[in-house]
């Protein structure tokens, strides 16, 4: 359910919390999945091993059908787009398998940093187009959480003002439109 603009409801915000309260649960830690399409890439071709979709779909089988033993260590597994939307050799969606073992399931949702004008060489996060409609089918597939990456140079002269503050609206927007979104927005340092 599409949650109310600009406050939430009371039900709205229990949500949220109950998931964040899932995912931060005593003892348990976030596994980060998400690797794009490009690092699976430095995962797979040291071994010899291809870098398919397939191939990637079978690393990540072997990943999410581990011992159960680790179902008291995992609160939320970080997913990367095409991992939402796959399946185990029985046809069981990753998600269902994740969710099926108490843990919640989580997306990245960043389209990866660019360029911040005006500065020495910082950056700002781009994917705010479209988080909205992307949020909300990705929490009707599955995901109750997000992750999204800003980086800020650090040295004697960065991060500067215009950096800080750019990047730090988009943060706010982000988790803005997943809290909208019925999703637990988390940021990546």
């Amino acid at each position: 359910m599409t949650h109310q603009y600009p406050a939430l409801t009371t039900e709205q915000k229990k949500e949220l919390q109950d998931i964040a309260q899932r995912i931060v649960a005593p003892g348990k830690g976030i596994l980060a999945a998400d690797e794009s399409t490009g690092s699976m890439a430095k995962r797979l071709n040291p071994i010899g091993v291809e870098n398919t979709e397939e191939n990637r779909r079978l690393y990540r089988q072997i990943l999410f059908s581990a011992d159960e033993r680790i179902d008291s260590c995992i609160g939320g597994v970080i997913f990367f787009h095409e991992t939402l939307y796959q399946n185990a050799d029985d046809g069981t969606c990753f998600a269902k398998m994740i969710k099926d073992r108490g843990i919640v399931v989580g997306i990245k949702v960043d389209k990866g940093v660019v360029p911040l004008a005006g500065t020495n060489g910082e950056t700002t996060t781009q994917g705010l187009d479209g988080l909205s409609e992307r949020c909300a089918q990705y929490k009707k597939d599955g995901a109750d959480f997000a992750k999204w990456r800003c980086v800020l140079k650090i040295s004697e002269t960065t991060p500067s003002e215009l950096a800080i503050m750019e990047n730090a609206n988009v943060l706010a927007r982000y988790a803005s439109i997943c809290q909208q979104n019925g999703i637990v927005p988390i940021v990546e340092p």
